[in-house]
């Protein structure tokens, strides 16, 4: 028996092994298919996948064996990697001077007689282990079979790339997950701590204004109401960013029956309308089963933009609800300044705004429909925008029924 050298580069090939992550896994029924295959086409008892490391030829797929893996120094296919490019075949390995005193050739009861292995390569060329078919008996493959254990090799190949693709979007979104948590955390944190000054400031200039108004001429009453708005758009912009970021912690799998326009006269008395203003809500009071909280974030926060983002003496909101087998289907069309065609494919960014200012000239935080957006598919539904500027804008969107849903 002559045990294979090290192949050329054996440092880098190891680190491409290693770089596979695919050592010790459990057994997948992609790479099982394509030895079942080869053992198939090549009408041999034995068919395998191997993944040579430093020590060991491990099987990551097997057909017609026991063991799960071979020491490298009696494998077959550590020979075969010495050359990369080409197929190696033994027809008879008890007479090869390589084969005939190994182990696994000596066996008297499976003694491996035949092996045709085809390495698999890396996109460097490196090779990190073989498609192997094995007999107990003498054998040879014909043309068409060779050909075709090649293709299943370049199969394998292709698997392993997208092995190494799909963990490295893991990795990304891993690493993703944990700075948005970061962030979640950092914006909460530093949300709250502003929250108390910011309301003591808005206090203090409410006291000011009531004690010493006497005192001050009209610019600087001025000033303390300036003071005052900033404190509330500041704050109201605070509460924009811990919800926001409060929306992911919404568990959809949390359902409560909920009658669609009772919900909706809630947040109606909620947000306390003051201007001339009319809502007209869906003819059937539907019943749904679904998330209260969640979905009553969303028609708030898309209420309040179609009263905020108007310029009409009289605002008109229809809100319209259908239902399907899978969805319930909301809309809230409004008769505001609509939003223009080239911000409509961003605005469900966060801090992108529909406008410079609002109804009561203020400028918006660009938060409300970013929050939207992830509550809405945190149900299970989308959100879309229908709009022509200066004529209004309709928000449609759906939530994914319920099992519970009758």
């Amino acid at each position: 028996m002559i045990q294979p050298v090290q192949p050329i580069n054996e440092e880098k090939r190891l680190q491409a092994v290693r770089d596979l992550d695919i050592l010790d896994t459990s057994p997948e029924e992609s790479f099982d298919s394509i030895t079942t295959i080869a053992s198939q086409i090549c009408n041999m008892p034995v068919a395998l996948i191997t993944v040579i490391d430093d020590k060991r030829n491990w099987f990551k797929s097997k057909v017609g064996s026991k063991i799960s893996e071979s020491s490298r120094e009696i494998s077959f296919c550590t020979h075969a990697i010495l050359d990369p490019k080409n197929m190696l075949e033994i027809r008879d390995a008890s007479t090869d001077e390589r084969f005939r005193d190994n182990p696994l050739v000596n066996d008297q009861k499976e003694g491996v007689k035949y092996y045709a292995g085809v390495p698999l390569l890396d996109p460097e060329g490196f090779p990190l282990g073989t498609l192997c078919v094995l007999d107990f008996k003498k054998n040879a493959l014909n043309r068409r079979q060779k050909k075709a254990l090649k293709a299943l090799g370049k199969q394998v190949e292709i698997l392993y790339e997208y092995r190494k693709k799909n963990k490295a979007l893991e990795d990304i979104r891993n690493s993703l997950d944990e700075n948005n948590k970061v962030l979640r955390e950092f914006a909460s944190t530093v949300s709250h701590d502003l929250k108390m000054p910011l309301a003591n400031m808005i206090l203090t200039a409410d006291v000011l204004k009531a004690k010493y108004s006497s005192k001050l001429d009209e610019e600087g009453i001025n000033y303390l109401n300036y003071l005052k708005q900033s404190g509330l758009t500041l704050s109201d912009y605070i509460n924009g960013l811990l919800d926001h970021y409060s929306s992911g912690n919404f568990h959809a799998e949390i359902q409560q029956e909920i009658f669609l326009n009772d919900l909706l006269e809630d947040i109606i008395d909620l947000l306390q309308i003051n201007e001339t203003c009319e809502i007209n809500l869906p003819d059937n009071n539907l019943k749904i089963h679904g998330n209260s909280a969640a979905l009553g974030q969303v028609f708030m926060n898309l209420i309040s933009n179609s009263l905020k983002y108007n310029n009409r003496e009289k605002i008109v909101i229809d809100i319209d609800c259908t239902e399907n087998r899978e969805y319930f289907n909301f809309s809230i069309s409004d008769n505001g300044i609509g939003v223009p065609e080239e911000k409509q494919q961003t605005i469900f960014e966060l801090f992108t705004t529909v406008a410079d200012k609002d109804r009561q000239g203020r400028k918006g935080h660009g938060i409300g429909l970013s929050t939207v957006k992830k509550l809405v598919e945190s149900l299970g539904g989308s959100i879309t925008i229908v709009s022509q500027e200066g004529k209004g804008t309709r928000m449609e969107f759906s939530i994914k029924r319920s099992d519970l849903a009758d």
